[in-house]
């Protein structure tokens, strides 16, 4: 079906259709996004790419603002390049565009949560919510959706309707959390009457959970600190504690449950015996990166080391060593900031205590996840067992290394960041940094060795003050882009074989690091002199 409605300002497209059409009926016969992004919608960008017009009509979009408008018009009238304006036209609204699958603004009558959950407690599912989907697969990962609307959070306090989408989101992921600590990605929530899907798989997880409410139960420490990420953007772009309910205590409270059992070692400190993880996961495949070892435990982890472990990694796969550096350097800053938002809310005790976990975690990253390499001196290691053993390389997916700064864990010209950095961005450094004729990044085991993730390269033009680099890093991506969106990964040979033309959270980070350029080097993008741009 091809695109029909408006173009809202951003350079002209199909007229709006009759204010007096059926509004449900119009939406029942939008097509699904999924199959609209695989194909290219006039009308076309000016520059030499051509980029097509990948947004939705008006009346199929999830969601509207007209400050997101705004700030589209704002960026891309000033851009020299007009197909780099076309990508950032398509990719700063997608999340508002095609994922938000149900949202309410918490004014509509109450039902009680109980009908909809088994053992539901007073207060779950009320005020605001959002479900908040990854793209083509009708689920919502706590990391992805983190991600997907942080480029919207400074336009919070201007927007009401922004303010209470990502209220929601807040509430939503609360109440996942409280449910299913350990899991990763979840069912569109019970009061959505959306139904679940199955993920295909069959996998034996401990602790259970209900599979009408989780979509996937992979453990993630970054997940945990994602949603701590979510409520702290909040609090420093509005200073509104409204999302300090009494359920997003309970998930805080829950969250620490889970930092203590996974702080624990193998084996006991005392005794040296074996003594079994509260998590365990095992999944029937043939792909080692989808499931754990020993029985669903994974390698043993040592004591004593003030680290986290994390199961999987935020590509979904699993670790090798349990303690993934980049989830526990995210898990410190969060902590920190989380103990900022609920000293303001008059929680001194709390805050005392999430900030001495903070510092604990801190203090194990620089202590064990800190290595000594012969030739690139001090590196952060991408995992570590706290015995001695270490893997060196970065993935694509975030947290990562080369997003430390960005994680707010170190400043950018810190010497082991530097380091580590030179390191995971050469070939000789860093196993899975992928280079071919069509386009080089960091990639990861998840898609295989020949695909790289456009997220590397974008993190990459955040991370770096030279021009240059910035430039070639956002080219090398828009080239990759054909179809107007960012995809999860390009075959470096041949950039016409890419995975996932509907990848929410990369088209914001996409978005992101243009208004990062906007911000830090508007000459880049703009043209000569010209000043910064912030949203906000």
């Amino acid at each position: 079906m091809a695109a029909a409605g408006d173009r809202a300002k951003a350079g002209g497209a199909q007229d709006v259709l009759e204010s007096d059409l059926d509004d449900a009926r119009y939406k029942a016969a939008c097509p699904e996004y999924q199959h609209y992004a695989v194909f290219p919608h006039r009308p076309l960008s000016a520059g030499p790419l051509a980029l097509p017009y990948q947004r939705p009509s008006l009346h199929c979009r999830t969601f509207t603002s007209p400050l997101v408008e705004k700030v589209i018009e704002d960026v891309t009238s000033r851009m020299k390049d007009k197909d780099l304006a076309r990508l950032f036209e398509n990719a700063f609204p997608n999340t508002l565009d095609t994922t938000v699958r149900w949202h309410v603004d918490g004014t509509q009558k109450n039902v009680k949560a109980k009908h909809y959950m088994i053992g539901a407690s007073d207060g779950a599912w009320e005020g605001p919510q959002s479900f908040i989907v990854t793209g083509d697969i009708n689920a919502e990962w706590l990391r992805d959706s983190t991600n997907q609307l942080a480029q919207y959070q400074a336009l919070a306090r201007k927007d009401k309707r922004i303010e209470t989408l990502i209220l929601g989101a807040i509430n939503t992921q609360a109440e996942y959390v409280i449910e299913s600590p350990y899991c990763n990605a979840f069912q569109p929530p019970p009061p959505s009457h959306i139904p679940p899907t199955s993920n295909g798989q069959h996998d034996t997880v401990h602790p259970a959970y209900e599979q009408s409410q989780v979509f996937e139960c992979k453990y993630e420490l970054d997940s945990l600190a994602h949603f701590l990420a979510l409520g702290n953007q909040f609090y420093a772009n509005t200073k509104s504690t409204a999302f300090l309910t009494k359920r997003w205590y309970t998930a805080l409270e829950t969250l620490l449950v889970v930092l203590d059992e996974q702080s624990k070692s193998t084996f006991n400190e005392t005794t040296g015996k074996f003594e079994r993880n509260e998590y365990t996961f095992q999944r029937v495949t043939t792909v080692s990166s989808e499931t754990l070892g020993l029985g669903g435990v994974g390698n043993p982890l040592n004591n004593g080391t003030g680290l986290i472990r994390s199961a999987f990694r935020p590509s979904d796969d699993a670790t090798i060593l349990g303690f993934f550096i980049p989830a526990n350097a995210m898990m410190a800053v969060e902590l920190k900031r989380t103990a900022e938002v609920v000293g303001s809310a008059g929680k001194a005790e709390l805050r005392k205590v999430l900030s001495a976990r903070a510092s604990s975690i801190e203090k194990g990253v620089w202590e064990h996840g800190v290595v000594n390499h012969k030739r690139y001196g001090d590196v952060f290691a991408f995992e570590v067992d706290g015995y001695g053993s270490q893997i060196l390389m970065d993935d694509a997916n975030l947290p990562s290394l080369l997003a430390l700064p960005l994680l707010g864990f170190v400043d950018v010209s810190d010497k082991t960041y530097q380091n580590t950095r030179k390191m995971i961005l050469e070939k000789s450094g860093n196993p899975y940094y992928l280079t071919g004729k069509g386009f080089s990044a960091i990639g990861g085991p998840h898609i295989g060795l020949q695909h790289a993730w456009p997220m590397s390269r974008l993190v990459q033009a955040m991370t770096s003050d030279d021009d240059e680099e910035i430039l070639e890093s956002l080219g090398a991506v828009l080239k990759t882009s054909k179809l107007g969106l960012i995809h999860e990964s390009i075959n470096v040979e041949r950039v016409a074989d890419y995975t996932r033309s509907w990848f929410a959270w990369a088209n914001s980070v996409f978005a992101q690091t243009v208004l990062n350029v906007a911000a830090r080097k508007p000459h880049l993008i703009f043209g000569k002199d010209a000043e910064p741009y912030r949203i906000g």
